[in-house]
């Protein structure tokens, strides 16, 4: 997921193991050219008029909803194409993912002016997954914007997430029969088919967070497809699914341990405290404790995803936001970004992004329907992640999912070449999952940007050495002889 910028017939189930791309048939089917468009769709369009001004083109490529039966229902997935600035270079199509699941990706193609090198030589594309964005959305009836949770100190408070789990489970359920082919296999089939729909033998690809993923299983299932592959603070392979955050708490924790360094510096503005311990008591009495923020109430359900969501980058400006809200916590002073945050995660009046990928992360990876699992998973571990265990590792709507996977999940393992990039402190994809995906894909190379508490590295952190590692693959097509160590 990206909070910022995720029972089979016994044929099918042979088919996502081992690896293969789609029933025969499938790639039979001629698929029409896109015929390109202007991308505003109404007055109340926000995205399309900043599209059209850049000069990208917008159109859509029809997919079934059930790649099983190609005759039955289809959707048409949105997508959006920048031409390279450079067309006497242009080498192909490169597209782009910006994570999630459940986020929109359309405007990536706007991206050129960050990498001009790489936009002069290939087509900027991105596509919005199915069930997302424009592309036939699925209707969530939610009054949040995401499920995420503390489960809080005792059985009581984590019945209240069962509670909430369970209902907004129920708020998915008028989509049921679309529910089971939301996954990122039928996800990865639909980028095939506009790659066909493009006129390009192979594509290469960009892409962050859960976009990795995404990335993998196209690898995995339409490798001989596949161009130069850029995956970027890449998650686990073996545990993506409802349970993607479920090893994050020590690596969150070391990622607020490191902004409470920065906020024991800033004492004097924030009050926080004078040392980075003062500052970790700070957040430890906030957690124990309700406290009231304008129309809202923040306690242990809520701090724990809000610092989980401050802590996503570890910019100054980011980190002086998480203590602006901690201060207006403390001190009961109004603090917008926290009216913000707050009115977001009770209204669901924010983006929506974890609303839009719930489905995929249910489609994706079967769960355990018996709440007692969550909860002594969560006792197991609570004295070595007291604070943020309880958030990783706590009941999700899947447990209550009105549809089963219609497909296993995919195993990613093979040989094709890739670039894995991250940093050794990504509090979201933790370091040690993003080593099992650089390992997964043998073929791959990584990059690592030591030092660093952000998640999101080539074009996010300015560090030369990650940016000019990526562009080179890209531009050169040649990966580094070995891993590649950048300091933040």
């Amino acid at each position: 997921m990206r909070i910022t910028w995720v029972t089979a017939p016994l044929a099918v189930a042979a088919l996502a193991l081992s690896g293969l791309s789609a029933p025969v048939s499938a790639s039979a089917v001629p698929i029409p050219p896109i015929a390109w468009h202007g991308c505003t769709t109404g007055p109340s369009d926000e995205a399309g008029p900043v599209l059209d001004a850049a000069g990208a083109e917008c159109g859509e490529v029809t997919v079934p909803v059930d790649y099983r039966e190609l005759d039955d229902r289809t959707i048409a997935v949105a997508v959006t194409r920048k031409r390279a600035t450079d067309q006497d270079r242009r080498r192909g199509v490169l597209m782009l993912n910006p994570g999630g699941p459940g986020t929109s990706a359309l405007e990536m193609v706007l991206a050129g002016p960050l990498m001009p090198e790489v936009a002069a030589a290939y087509d900027l594309v991105a596509m919005d997954p199915r069930f997302v964005g424009r592309s036939n959305p699925i209707d969530c009836r939610w009054k949040t914007d995401t499920f995420l949770r503390g489960a809080g100190p005792d059985r009581s408070t984590f019945t209240a997430s069962v509670t909430l789990a369970r209902d907004l489970a129920a708020g998915c359920a008028a989509d049921r029969t679309l529910l089971p082919h939301a996954s990122t296999r039928n996800t990865a089939r639909d980028m095939d088919r506009v790659r066909r729909a493009l006129g390009e033998s192979r594509i290469s690809y960009l892409g962050y967070s859960y976009g990795t993923y995404l990335g993998a299983v196209y690898l995995q299932m339409f490798g001989d497809h596949a161009d130069r592959v850029v995956l970027d603070s890449a998650v686990d392979p073996s545990i993506y699914g409802p349970g993607l955050f479920a090893r994050s708490a020590p690596a969150i924790q070391a990622a607020l341990e490191n902004w409470a360094s920065w906020a024991a510096e800033h004492h004097a503005e924030y009050g926080l405290g004078a040392t980075r311990n003062d500052v970790l008591t700070t957040v430890e009495r906030l957690d124990q404790k309700t406290t009231t923020a304008g129309l809202y109430e923040v306690d242990a359900h809520v701090l724990p995803l809000l610092l989980f969501t401050g802590l996503y980058d570890d910019g100054p400006e980011v980190y002086a936001s998480l203590a602006g809200k901690l201060r207006a916590l403390r001190t009961g002073t109004p603090d917008e970004s926290l009216t913000q945050f707050l009115t977001m995660l009770f209204t669901g009046s924010g983006p929506a992004s974890d609303r839009a990928g719930t489905p995929i992360l249910c489609a994706d990876r079967a769960v355990s329907r018996d709440p007692a699992t969550y909860y002594r998973d969560i006792q197991r571990h609570r004295a070595a992640e007291p604070l943020f265990g309880p958030l990783t590792r706590n009941i999700s709507p899947c447990a209550f999912w009105p549809a089963r996977p219609a497909e296993p999940a995919t195993v990613i393992g093979n040989r094709r070449p890739a670039l894995v990039v991250g940093a050794d402190g990504d509090p979201a994809t933790p370091y040690a999952g993003q080593q099992v995906m650089h390992e997964a894909l043998a073929g791959s190379r990584m990059v690592t940007l030591r030092g660093r508490f952000g998640h999101g590295q080539y074009l996010v952190a300015g560090n030369g050495c990650v940016d000019g590692a990526v562009n080179r693959y890209l531009l050169d097509g040649v990966l580094p002889t070995g891993d590649i160590h950048c300091v933040s």
